[in-house]
């Protein structure tokens, strides 16, 4: 099932190749594509045994044998809600790129292929097809910003392309020492956790910097967070829905499924470091979010300091902690993913970002504005919605670890909450600016885009134990691994 969920979009992208040029053939077959990915993910879920930690739906042909190398893939409770996320982010995007007039054909042969890149990463279980995939994703975002993007997209596409190649380049000399130093050689994830023993801890901790550089950038951790804010705001609507929701959620994941069980002394020696860099991310991401002028950048900033939560949940190597992060990503990408879609929606209309140009559109447009606040509110980590359970659980994970650390986190909240309250004043509070008399609401293809994503935030912000019962197993054995029984 797996295969056929990478074979299927995969097919879909060389399809809308040939396929003749009506835009909307082309788009009608890239919605189908990426909707089948959807239905296998979710009868993935429903079929997955939540009582054992063991990879599930494994699939394993011999690639190379000269190498050792294998096509294994399989899911467990850390991949499989990525999965699910990676699925349905992929096709409520390319719902929300029906409005793309240009070069559709391309554009969506591009954006079918990221979605193959980006499920083959969370299902890889051997690094030389994990590195392919990795590199995957690389291309067509670098396409998707450079062709479809703004004013700048140029210097974004190229920013984001050479900051993560430099990542992916020193990550491989990582997999190479690991390689090499298994016996006997083997590039399988399971094997090589099993082999940790071997490793010395002057290996692992630089295996796991080496490692950690790739990953970092993509979270992004500081500070290597410059080229984010700039790839937001230069691409297209739906490729940033993609880039904050699942893209970003690479790098933590990278550090859950290879870091931590292969190398887990040096994720022990490594926790302070992590925890200090989360502190910074959520903080810095915060008060450089508040200072934002325009929408885009400042939701851009603001999945800085939301990504900081997720370190900060992993460095406590905590069961809670880890529980927090994964709900974390999951819950940032609906969340995130609906505040970029619902910025689209207004640039449409307005052909603006700056906050400053709006007010009073909230008796204009009361059902975006009633959505707009919704999201906002689930982003700032309002109880009842679901970013608070996921934050409130990586900072309980990091408090049991990190005290002080955490406490200083804490201050990132308030300074969400303040940001967003700001940015909801300005736009749909007070007179209304005669600029916008001729606004109108949000029409069926952009609701169908963000509705189930605001049910989604309201259902998990009440019902949590649907994500964590999936992952909560693997991540008690997760944490046996690193820390020992």
């Amino acid at each position: 099932m797996l295969t056929w969920m990478l074979a299927i979009p995969l097919a879909g992208a060389l399809v809308t190749l040939v396929l003749p040029n009506r835009r909307t053939l082309i788009r009608a077959t890239a919605a189908i594509m990426s909707a089948i990915p959807l239905v296998i993910s979710v009868w993935v879920a429903c079929q997955f045994d939540q009582s054992t930690a063991a990879m599930q739906f494994l699939q394993r042909i011999p690639w190379i044998p000269g190498l050792h190398v294998d096509y294994a893939v399989g899911v467990d409770g850390l991949s499989l809600p990525l999965v699910v996320l990676t699925t349905l982010l992929s096709f409520l995007a390319i719902i929300g790129s029906f409005n793309i007039e240009e070069r559709v054909k391309e554009y969506f042969f591009f954006f079918l292929l990221l979605e193959v890149g980006m499920l083959g990463v969370f299902v890889a279980l051997d690094f030389f097809l994990f590195y392919i995939f990795w590199e995957v994703t690389l291309v067509p975002m670098y396409f998707l910003i450079g062709i479809w993007g703004g004013p700048q997209k140029e210097y974004a596409a190229i920013k984001f392309f050479l900051y993560t190649l430099l990542g992916s380049v020193v990550m491989l000399l990582g997999i190479l020492g690991l390689y090499f130093a298994s016996e006997p050689h083997t590039f399988d994830f399971l094997t090589l956790a099993t082999q940790h023993g071997h490793f010395s801890m002057a290996f692992q901790m630089v295996v796991f910097l080496a490692l950690y550089i790739g990953f970092a950038i993509k979270v992004p951790a500081f500070p290597f967070h410059t080229w984010l804010p700039l790839a937001h705001v230069e691409a297209p609507t739906a490729v940033s829905v993609i880039l904050a929701g699942v893209l970003l959620k690479m790098g933590i994941y990278g550090l859950m499924r290879v870091s931590f069980p292969i190398l887990p002394q040096a994720t022990v020696a490594f926790a302070i470091p992590l925890a200090i860099i989360a502190l910074i991310n959520i903080v810095y991401g915060a008060l450089v979010s508040l200072a934002q002028q325009d929408l885009k950048r400042m939701i851009a900033y603001s999945s800085i300091n939301h990504m900081g939560y997720c370190l900060l949940g992993i460095a406590s190597l905590t069961v809670t902690g880890f529980n927090g992060a994964v709900l974390q990503m999951v819950n940032h990408g609906i969340i995130t993913g609906s505040l970029f879609l619902l910025v689209g929606v207004l640039y449409d209309r307005a052909h603006t970002r700056d906050m400053g140009a709006f007010g009073g559109l909230g008796a204009k447009v009361p059902v975006y504005a009633g959505i707009m606040t919704t999201a906002s509110l689930a982003s700032l980590g309002l109880p009842g919605l679901a970013g608070f359970v996921s934050e409130f659980l990586c900072l309980l994970g990091g408090f049991s670890a990190f005290r002080g650390i955490t406490i200083a986190a804490v201050s990132g909240l308030v300074i969400t909450a303040g940001f967003f309250l700001l940015m909801l004043k300005r736009i749909f509070l007070g007179p209304l600016n005669p600029r916008w008399n001729q606004l109108t609401d949000m029409d069926t293809r952009e609701l169908c885009a963000v509705i189930p994503l605001v049910v989604l935030m309201v259902f998990l912000g009440v019902y949590p134990n649907a994500v964590l019962d999936v992952m909560n197993v693997t991540m008690s054995q997760l944490v046996q691994v690193v820390k020992g029984p």
